[in-house]
């Protein structure tokens, strides 16, 4: 089925990945599940906690290594069950591919994942990296669940990663990026093109505050029940600093947000990317896709502020206002979505400032 397909270059749209699902090539997905340019990936009943995070590498399926000694205890998601932080767990998907050649995938955690700071990467068979699918591959799907702060409860059905497809050459160059700002801003401001778009941090205040910090020891997430939980039981408000600048403590969790407003027009997907390590040893940024119309409005004015999911690493770290933290690139998609982020789709952080997850009332 998948080789009667012939795909234009770019990210593909809710409506193909809907002709995929149909077809087969994408099997055990709800249709429902659909993104402008992405496919929500849901929990299977089979989890295990796991020794630690593992890679198959090229010679080895997921359940051999599983076999190897790294099962540390098999978990029932049929019914629910606790993830707790500090450990490391892998669940089958409900998802199975059979790519044709020429459609390779990639994953990232869902914006709600990262904003509660639960570290999620897929993983495949023979896989010798995360988050990564090769063109042609037949075969399950299985997520990589470490939660940092705060453990949750999720079940079968839960959906915490998403899935893009891809066919040829998507990314656009620092040229092609610059002339499609100068057709229609990207970013509030000048733009700082570099291997992308820059992103920098605001710690300027936005409704008193300039960010949140992680409370340790906080109560559970259960990570379907949106607006069930009080913001300040799980974060501490950050006020503007009189200095300007803010010290990240090591392996803290921080909520910021960016200076720049940020836009992805119709005929584009984005991807947040950290900066080069040389620039600090910090990480923004878990869950990096942005939707076509995030952002963005035929009317006008056009603009969404980034969230950023900050982590400082090994020593404390200076942060100052108006800071480089992130990039973002760009991809063509090979067709306009038939629904746009913010439009027909429920949307949770369209027209964004300071905002935590959805679980926040």
């Amino acid at each position: 089925m998948a080789k009667d397909f012939n795909f234009p270059d770019g990210v593909l749209a809710s409506q193909t990945i809907a002709d995929l699902l149909r077809a087969g090539v994408i099997e055990g997905a709800d249709q429902a599940r659909l993104q402008p340019a992405s496919l929500d990936l849901t929990l299977s009943p089979r989890a295990w906690r796991v020794r630690a995070s593992f890679l198959p590498s090229r010679a080895r399926i997921v359940s051999a290594r599983l076999a190897d000694g790294l099962a540390m205890q098999e978990v029932d998601l049929s019914g629910g069950a606790v993830f707790e932080r500090g450990c490391v767990y892998l669940v089958e998907l409900n998802e199975r591919l059979a790519l044709p050649d020429g459609l390779e995938g990639a994953a990232n955690p869902k914006s709600s994942t990262g904003r509660i700071d639960v570290f999620v990467r897929l993983v495949t068979d023979y896989g010798a990296a995360f988050d990564e699918i090769p063109s042609g591959y037949n075969g399950p799907l299985y997520a990589e669940i470490s939660p940092r702060t705060f453990s949750i409860l999720a079940r079968e059905g839960s959906s915490l990663n998403q899935l893009r497809l891809k066919a040829g050459a998507c990314l656009l160059d620092d040229g092609a990026l610059v002339s499609l700002h100068n057709e229609a801003p990207l970013v509030t401001g000048p733009a700082d093109v570099n291997g992308g778009l820059g992103l920098s941090v605001s710690l300027r205040a936005d409704d008193g505050l300039i960010g949140w910090r992680a409370r340790r020891h906080s109560a559970l997430i259960d990570v379907d029940k949106v607006a069930a939980l009080n913001s300040v039981d799980y974060f501490e408000p950050i006020a503007p600093p009189d200095s300007g600048f803010i010290i990240l403590d090591p392996d803290e969790f921080y909520i910021l947000a960016s200076k720049e407003a940020l836009a992805v027009p119709p005929d584009y997907a984005a991807e947040m990317t950290p900066i080069s390590p040389g620039l600090g040893e910090f990480r923004v940024h878990y869950a990096g896709f942005f939707d076509p119309g995030f952002g963005w409005s035929a009317k006008g004015p056009n603009g969404s502020r980034g969230v950023l999911e900050v982590r400082s690493h090994d020593a404390p770290f200076v942060l100052e206002d108006g800071q480089l933290v992130a990039r973002l690139v760009y991809e063509k998609m090979a067709a306009r979505p038939e629904r746009l982020y913010g439009e027909a789709v429920k949307s949770n952080y369209q027209g964004q400032g300071l905002k935590l997850s959805k679980h926040f009332r």
